[in-house]
């Protein structure tokens, strides 16, 4: 089951999460099927109090408790106090809202979350696993050749992947401890100078690409696909 749908933070709420329309239409469907692929958005709001603020009123009363008592609050009173302090400044922090697309292939059994970071797509994988009480086991895709390997043998042969074509943007990384570092902007990567600092050793950490002349991205050394951005030829199709 799914869970309910968005609702924004409470007064004294630190975060909210649910699900709202794939498409931004106000009542629409939650999950929107298309060719047997399911699209969902979820939507996160957190609230946070900074930290400078918490700060100072916690040392105000911190001197408070001090001068009436004689004893400064420390360890677990002082954790608690700090505590007392966030729920009442939340009702006056602003809250932030972002959302989270999510693809899912049921006929392939893939899951593709469109997350920034591997952090915030494990935050959102353990909400899926939570939400269908363990009844689905969801791993990260593995390959026969990391994206690495496979990147720096594009770029020495000179040959993309078929259906691909291997785009302006390019970053080389020595993997031992210096780590040097070779970045290419908006520049051809079809020259000799890339082949020569694979064979001494240097491995892709990201390679922009093309799939189809229909949609570019940046792909990383840890598989993950950014910069996605859907070219001219399919925005005029629709």
């Amino acid at each position: 089951a799914l869970p309910i749908c968005f609702v924004e933070c409470g007064a004294a709420q630190q975060e909210s999460l649910g699900w709202v329309e794939p498409r931004g239409e106000k009542h629409g469907p939650l999950v929107e099927s298309v060719a047997g692929q399911w699209i969902l958005k979820l939507c996160i709001e957190t609230k946070a109090v900074p930290g400078g603020a918490v700060k100072s009123q916690l040392e105000a009363r911190l001197d408070k408790i001090e001068q009436d008592t004689g004893r400064r609050p420390k360890g677990k009173a002082a954790k608690e106090l700090k505590e007392e302090i966030v729920q009442e400044l939340l009702p006056r922090a602003f809250p932030k809202r972002g959302s989270t697309p999510i693809w899912i292939d049921l006929q392939k059994n893939l899951i593709v979350i469109g997350a920034a970071s591997a952090k915030k797509a494990d935050k959102i994988v353990t909400l899926l696993t939570e939400l269908l009480e363990g009844g689905i086991r969801l791993e990260l895709v593995q390959t026969q050749l990391s994206a690495a390997v496979a990147m720096a043998d594009w770029l020495a042969t000179k040959e993309a992947p078929p259906g691909f074509t291997i785009d302006r943007e390019c970053e080389l990384k020595q993997p031992d401890s210096e780590k040097s570092l070779v970045r290419y902007a908006r520049h051809t990567l079809d020259i000799d100078e890339v082949g020569e600092h694979i064979r001494q050793g240097k491995l892709p950490t990201q390679l922009a690409m093309t799939w189809d002349s229909r949609v570019s991205f940046v792909l990383t050394e840890q598989f993950a696909l950014k910069k996605i951005k859907l070219l001219d030829v399919v925005l005029e199709g629709q």
